[in-house]
């Protein structure tokens, strides 16, 4: 569903976060492509350093930001994209000079000197920034103030922002000890039963729901929402993708998990009876 992923330490990880016991990926989340209009009205050396990252073209991006933003009028906005450019660059290479290099860039941004949709930029820059110097914690709390701009974005993009929120508070859990992994896991579960409220076939939030509802020790709720999920991805736009995420996590997390909750004796034959039910599903909402 998702994009090639480095991890926080910029070490390739086959398209995927690990934790534990499951994956998830996350994704890019590029600078808008700006209208034409607006393009034409910024100077030829931003705009070409705004085209280039959106193309894709990092190293070419980079040398256009550095270019621009010797002009004051332009500096904040091509600092951005500068920084920006290197943190995908980091993603792609995992070279620490990359990283250091954007966290320069995007700490030097004065956010009162962007448009609005640049300050939205900004912070997913901050947050990613944070994400990759393993400050997961911090970057959820960045990537939550974006949130609240989310209406810039269009609704795939607002859906991969989402993803980063949920990723970086899964391994903010994910580095505490067991026994202090729940509050973390429940503000998931609160703001993906908010997201599906809205849009219930939302593949980020009813993959994350039974996720955090599942770490927050609630087998029985996460066991429920991989069963709704599954019905309810039929609503979205990526539902075979986010059925192909629910089956692995109900067949390798969800049903060995409940069934240690039964006496030993009973766990055999729990195990077969939940994974008969999850195959019945499965046939009944092709």
């Amino acid at each position: 569903m998702y994009q090639t992923h480095f991890g926080a330490a910029g070490q390739r990880t086959d398209n995927v976060i690990y934790d534990s016991t499951m994956t998830r990926l996350v994704v890019t989340l590029a600078l808008a492509v700006l209208p034409a209009a607006s393009v034409a009205a910024q100077p030829a050396a931003l705009a070409r350093a705004r085209a280039l990252y959106n193309s894709g073209s990092y190293d070419a991006a980079i040398d256009a930001a550095a270019a621009a933003r010797v002009d004051p009028k332009v500096g904040d906005a091509a600092s951005l994209v500068l920084g920006r450019a290197h943190l995908e660059r980091f993603r792609s290479g995992g070279a620490a000079d990359d990283l250091a290099a954007a966290r320069t860039s995007l700490a030097a941004v004065r956010i009162d000197a962007l448009t609005p949709r640049d300050q939205l930029d900004l912070l997913i820059g901050l947050g990613q920034t944070l994400y990759f110097g393993d400050a997961f914690g911090a970057a959820a709390d960045v990537f939550d103030n974006a949130l609240g701009r989310a209406a810039l974005l269009g609704v795939g993009e607002r859906g991969k922002l989402l993803d980063w929120w949920s990723n970086a508070l899964d391994r903010q859990a994910q580095a505490r000890p067991a026994d202090r992994r729940s509050p973390v896991y429940a503000r998931i579960v609160e703001r993906m039963e908010d997201e599906l409220r809205d849009d219930p076939g939302s593949a980020v939030a009813n993959y994350w729901l039974v996720v955090g509802a599942r770490g927050s020790g609630d087998l029985d709720r996460a066991w429920d929402a991989a069963v709704a999920g599954w019905v309810r991805a039929a609503l979205g736009a990526d539902a075979a993708d986010l059925r192909a995420d629910l089956d692995r996590v109900a067949m390798e997390v969800l049903i060995p998990e409940r069934a240690r909750m039964r006496p030993v004796r009973e766990q055999a034959d729990g195990a077969a009876a939940m994974r008969a039910e999850w195959e019945k599903l499965k046939t009944d909402w092709k």
